[in-house]
């Protein structure tokens, strides 16, 4: 009977070890899926340069970050590729007219918020998006250090 026990008891181990293993995995690829997105680095970097920048602090985004509706006329007004520009991230998974397509917003469609930016590299580190966390570290000290 110990033994059918014991049997049992490793069989479980053996299924919670593995069950653990391939969940891990399968987050792993799912981070690998999202990718710097080069042209918002670009043009955040020449909206900073410009001025075209809101130097407010922590805990601010949930108050300055553009609305569903918002999000939407804009989307509406001037397409996904300017949408695009707006966000640091890009899911692959999503089709490029989709907004879960892009991740990592950093600003209102107008201007460039640090707290947006501060959000953005919190979430970053958060979910090991090292490329984007670095990306916006370099924007932030463009915002701390104008021209």
């Amino acid at each position: 009977m110990k033994a059918v026990i014991r049997s049992n008891a490793f069989l479980h181990s053996v299924a919670i070890t593995v069950s653990l293993f391939a969940i891990g995995t399968v987050a792993a690829q799912t981070h690998k899926r999202i990718e710097l997105n080069e042209i918002a680095f670009r043009f955040a970097m020449e909206l900073i340069k410009e001025g075209q920048v809101v130097v407010d602090g922590k805990g601010a985004w949930t108050k300055h970050r553009p609305s569903t509706d918002e999000e939407n006329e804009f989307i509406r007004l001037h397409g996904f590729a300017h949408y695009a520009k707006w966000h640091l991230g890009i899911d692959r998974r999503f089709p490029e007219n989709s907004k879960r397509r892009y991740r990592f917003p950093y600003g209102d469609f107008k201007n460039v918020h640090r707290c947006g930016l501060l959000a953005a590299k919190a979430r970053a580190r958060q979910y090991g998006y090292a490329e984007i966390g670095n990306v916006v570290a370099e924007l932030d000290l463009a915002v701390k250090q104008p021209n």
